[in-house]
């Protein structure tokens, strides 16, 4: 049965097809991916923020394809944010798969075919295509998207569990010095002292510009504009029109009060309350919704109290976090950068790279752990974040804390993250492991 489609979509549909099998494919930045990126049978899902590197990483999954010997034929890939692609209905995606099979006729004899779609969720009910596509022989697929909720709840329906998400965040430590053409030493610990504050300036400059792609080595004004850009274009296209926002007003001031204020208990009844003495009209139930869609389209990234119950865990403020500390100097209303926040932001996204469960822990002497760490594999960890625990009052306020958590988490590794190695305090208890935290990005979690 032929495929009802438009000469013109034909067209660019073909035309797409044609140049993803043949000519280089685009080099970039090797992306350091935690646990599986692939299992047979399943939709590999990359998920992250706009202008992480999505694109970069397909492609890296396309090189590394070849690499192993694989024909370049067999590695097609699709934009469906290629305007000419913009009308493209769900029922047209077959014409793919014919158009791949008069190029491509000998496929099945040549290997196993990698689909790689970039965000397909433009495509209203991609997931039945895809799920086709699964089911013919010899095929496997590779999505991206902006949202978690749109892939998870689709793929997690209509591809009836066949679906395994990759988070991909913007640059780590070890990627953003890759990036500079550094070779990033795994144990950084035993660096001389000159390649030590080496690795320190990188790692300061790493917190004040953050990870995203682009912005590495673009002067301050231009990657101020670049970020402000690329919130612009979330809210606009990942919240307003995704999600039919109309209170366009109450989103901006939201956003800007989360990514000024990195790591702050939010409160959305204080913050309605603030709202409505500026006199911006907005219900509680609306500003839930607000804040789900941020945390859904990766620009922030909520971090709840560690409870025992629902109820406790819903009537206790969450923590929330940009995506990168890059962007919190944008909205910062103290006018200064806050190298705790940068840092604290950048401990946070490390762990959900590593997909760990985090939350944030409260004792019952009312003091707080920034973060309980759950490994994949079920290790735990209580991790205390402080630029600067060198002070004595400071390091027993942190180390307190540790150690009444500890006592509730009895299995917990005890972990107390630092800006510098002199940012350490002169003495800690045999159960507290003291990094720079440089030193445990570059590490990993797999360390003692």
């Amino acid at each position: 049965m032929s495929i009802a489609i438009s000469g013109s979509m034909r067209e660019a549909l073909a035309d797409t097809l044609a140049t993803s099998l043949e000519g280089p494919l685009p080099q970039a930045t090797e992306r350091r991916i935690s646990g599986v990126v692939r299992l047979p049978g399943k939709v590999t899902s990359v998920l992250g923020v706009r202008r992480a590197g999505k694109t970069t990483f397909v492609h890296q999954l396309r090189r590394e394809r070849l690499a192993a010997g694989v024909a370049r034929a067999l590695v097609p890939y699709v934009n469906f944010e290629d305007e000419r692609l913009a009308e493209i209905e769900a029922s047209q995606l077959g014409f793919l798969i014919e158009e791949f099979g008069r190029r491509v006729p000998d496929a099945s004899a040549q290997g196993a075919v990698l689909w790689c779609f970039d965000e397909i969720q433009t495509v209203r009910g991609w997931e039945r295509f895809v799920r086709r596509l699964l089911d013919m022989p010899g095929n496997e697929v590779v999505v991206t998207g902006s949202s978690a909720a749109l892939l998870s709840r689709e793929i997690g329906t209509a591809l009836r569990g066949r679906g395994w998400a990759v988070p991909l965040f913007p640059f780590g430590f070890a990627e953003a010095l890759a990036n500079q053409g550094s070779d990033p030493p795994r144990d950084a610990g035993g660096l001389a002292p000159a390649a030590r504050n080496r690795m320190e300036h990188d790692f300061l400059r790493w917190l004040e510009i953050g990870g995203f792609p682009e912005a590495q080595r673009l002067d301050a004004g231009s990657r101020r504009q670049l970020l402000r850009d690329y919130v612009d274009v979330a809210m606009l296209r990942d919240v307003v029109e995704r999600h039919e926002v109309s209170n366009v007003t109450g989103l901006r001031w939201l956003v800007r009060h989360l990514l000024g204020s990195a790591g702050s208990p939010f409160s959305v009844e204080k913050f309605h309350r603030a709202l409505k003495s500026q006199g911006i009209a907005i219900s509680r139930d609306t500003l839930h919704q607000l804040l789900a869609h941020l945390d859904d389209c990766f620009l922030v990234r909520t971090v709840w109290m560690e409870a025992d119950s629902e109820r406790q865990r819903m009537v206790n403020p969450r923590k929330v976090y940009p995506v990168d500390m890059g962007l919190i100097a944008l909205f910062d209303r103290t006018g200064r950068a806050n190298l705790g926040h940068a840092l604290e932001t950048a401990v946070l996204v490390e762990l959900e790279r590593r997909r760990c469960e985090v939350t944030y822990v409260r004792t019952a002497e009312g003091h707080e752990v920034d973060f309980l760490a759950r490994e994949p594999g079920g290790a735990m960890h209580l991790i205390q974040v402080a630029a600067d625990a060198s002070e004595p009052g400071t390091a027993a306020r942190e180390l307190r804390a540790l150690a009444e958590a500890g006592r509730r988490f009895t299995q917990a590794r005890r972990w107390l993250l630092t800006l510098t190695r002199d940012a350490a305090p002169a003495e800690v208890p045999d159960d507290v492991t003291v990094w720079p935290a440089y030193q445990w990005m570059l590490a990993g979690l797999d360390t003692d």
